[in-house]
Order: C-alpha cells, then sequence, then structure tokens
C-alpha cells in the first residue's frame, strides 16, 4: 500500500522535521533557472534589462536559452546582485573551484580580441 510522506513526516520529533524541511528547501535552492532565481530575488525582465543596458526581450531570450557564454552569465548573476563561481565535480574528489575565469581576466581578453578585430578591418 503506497505511504504518504506527509503522513510518515507526521510521526518524526518537530526538531526533526524542521531540519528535513530546511534540507529539502536547501536542495530546491541549489537548482535554478536564470528565471527562477531572478524571480526568488523578486526582479522583472525590465528591471534587470534595465541594469543590464538592454532591452527587455533581450533578458526573456537569455533565459530560455540553454547554451550561454560564461561572461554573459556571469554579467546576469552579477546584475541581480550576485557572483559567478564555477565548480567541477568527478567521482572520488572534492569539488574543485574553476580559477582564471574571472571577470578581469574575461574582460581583457574581450577588449584585447576587439582591438584586434579593429587591426584587421
Amino acid at each position: 500500500m503506497p505511504v504518504n510522506i506527509h503522513d510518515d513526516l507526521g510521526t518524526l520529533s518537530l526538531e526533526r522535521q524542521t531540519k528535513i524541511k530546511k534540507r529539502a528547501e536547501e536542495l530546491i535552492a541549489e537548482e535554478k533557472s536564470l528565471q527562477e532565481l531572478r524571480k526568488a530575488l523578486k526582479l522583472t525582465q525590465a528591471s534587470l534589462a534595465k541594469r543590464l543596458g538592454v532591452k527587455q526581450v533581450n533578458v526573456s531570450r537569455l533565459e530560455q536559452q540553454s547554451d550561454l557564454l560564461i561572461s554573459t552569465l556571469r554579467k546576469n548573476v552579477q546584475a541581480m546582485g550576485g557572483k559567478l563561481y564555477l565548480i567541477v565535480e568527478f567521482p572520488d574528489r572534492p569539488p574543485v573551484q574553476l580559477k582564471g575565469l574571472s571577470e578581469e581576466i574575461s574582460q581583457t581578453k574581450s577588449k584585447a580580441k576587439r582591438k584586434e578585430c579593429r587591426a584587421h578591418t
């Protein structure tokens, strides 16, 4: 016979129920789309677009993309007031934060590429 999880939770102590609910919230918070993150921060597409200096339709498109440049994702997260870190996980090893992908390096490379492109035109 199927068991309802809410019935099982009700048999646990209040302290244990609180811990379970807190951990569930943490797990849910770890998995958010850009749209869900924006909404959780109570930002509209229009207000985020203003912060990014783009049109609202661009924010809408960005939220629908599944493949973004790291620099684009970083700008979006920073416009929401956050910081972007890239973490790599391998089996049987602790997580590793990637270095060398900082904003300063990305901006320097982008500026160098733009200058190089201008030199060729």
